[in-house]
């Protein structure tokens, strides 16, 4: 195990790794690391350059342009894009949500933002969520978990966000891509929560990490 642990929380859109993962991470006292966030900023850089999402190559290229970094407030990790703190509604605006797994589906993106979390791990104990960090990112951890909940609920859940993106769609093109395919991880707990309450998956999580042997930094 790294000296600086990473708990890795992987799952498909709306399945509630997000929140469940922030909570985690705050019940720990790790830094909590959103990597969706790295991909949107990267898809509103090179959307924000009037690049083509569905063209690889002008993604590939316009990608080694986009300066980003990760700074730490209150616990978890923003995203500065060249020099520009994005914002919510930057991150999550409608096109950035149709428009995100065209970007992630570029080898040389994911490959450039898999270093930019690995080198994360400087910044102490880690709850990282994504669709590859299990997988990909860190398969060598001890502590994987995969969200998962039905495609009905999560499509309520973005639907009750005010999104108009299609789940199905989306886990369609992340499992299916060629680099670092959603999959659940090797070794990972998997935790529905369709029909549980957030703090019931948190709970879940913990008692697990208990078990392991990772202790709650708050009671």
């Amino acid at each position: 195990m790294d000296a600086s642990p990473v708990i890795t929380i992987d799952g498909p859109a709306a399945s509630g790794k997000s929140s469940v993962a922030r909570l985690v991470a705050r019940r720990l006292g790790y830094t909590y690391v959103n990597t969706g966030n790295m991909y949107r900023a990267m898809t509103w850089a090179v959307q924000n350059a009037g690049i083509d999402v569905s063209d690889s190559d002008a993604v590939r290229h316009q990608a080694g342009a986009v300066h980003l970094e990760s700074p730490v407030v209150e616990g978890q990790t923003l995203v500065r894009v060249n020099g520009r703190v994005l914002t919510a509604e930057d991150l999550n605006a409608d096109s950035v949500n149709r428009a995100v797994s065209f970007v992630a589906r570029v080898p040389e993106v994911r490959d450039l933002l898999v270093a930019a979390q690995r080198d994360l791990t400087k910044l102490g104990p880690l709850v990282m969520e994504g669709r590859d960090i299990g997988s990909v990112v860190f398969p060598e951890s001890a502590f994987k978990f995969y969200i998962d909940a039905s495609e009905e609920v999560r499509s309520a859940r973005r639907q009750a966000q005010g999104h108009a993106d299609q789940v199905a769609e989306r886990d369609r093109m992340d499992s299916t891509r060629k680099t670092s395919p959603l999959v659940v991880p090797d070794g990972a707990v998997t935790i529905d929560n369709s029909h549980i309450t957030l703090d019931q998956a948190v709970d879940q999580v913990i008692a697990v990490l208990a078990e392991m042997g990772v202790a709650s930094a708050v009671q």
